[in-house]
């Protein structure tokens, strides 16, 4: 929980910053995911995988434009990086 409170309190000193290179990490990371699931095939269930993906990822996009709070953004964050690794780790094997 340490973690968490000092990573926070330095997102909110420098959310502009921070915001940028989270587009850039959770998008990435989001079509890493998305390219995973459409290489094991075009079934209901790797739709719904590539839809949550692609929902989460559109999600922190949009907090971040509708300029929510930073605790807000962060939160975002660390949710759609941690669906993206998950989706990552069950499609890789």
């Amino acid at each position: 929980m340490q973690l968490y409170k000092n990573l926070l309190t330095d997102f909110k000193e420098m959310s502009l910053g921070y915001s940028a290179i989270g587009i850039i990490l959770s998008s990435c990371l989001g079509s890493v995911a998305a390219m995973l699931i459409l290489m094991n095939g075009h079934t209901f269930i790797d739709m719904f995988q590539l839809f949550i993906v692609v929902a989460v990822c559109m999600a922190f996009n949009t907090v971040i434009l509708a300029q929510f709070r930073p605790k807000v953004i962060f939160n975002t964050l660390l949710l759609s990086l941690a669906i993206s690794s998950i989706f990552i780790l069950i499609n890789i094997f």
